[in-house]
């Protein structure tokens, strides 16, 4: 089915693996991964953002060995 946008579309920045789609799409499967900790607010991206944060606690701790296999993606 056809993608139907209704309203304004904004796109500030789209850099390295990354990816726009408007319309029809089977699969869309990363070709890379990242992981980064980050605190309450702290990966907020917009316009007129305002956070208050009065207590703030990040677990970084990550027991497995493989978050996501992008190995068949490439």
């Amino acid at each position: 089915m056809p993608a139907i946008v209704i309203g304004g579309i904004k796109v500030t920045n789209v850099s390295g693996n990354g990816t726009v789609n408007m319309g029809d799409v089977l699969q869309i499967a990363p070709k890379s991964t990242t992981k980064s900790n980050s605190g309450a607010g702290g990966g907020n991206t917009g316009d007129f953002l305002q956070t208050n944060t009065f207590c703030n606690v990040t677990n970084t701790v990550d027991p497995d060995v493989l978050d996501a296999g992008v190995k068949g993606n490439n």
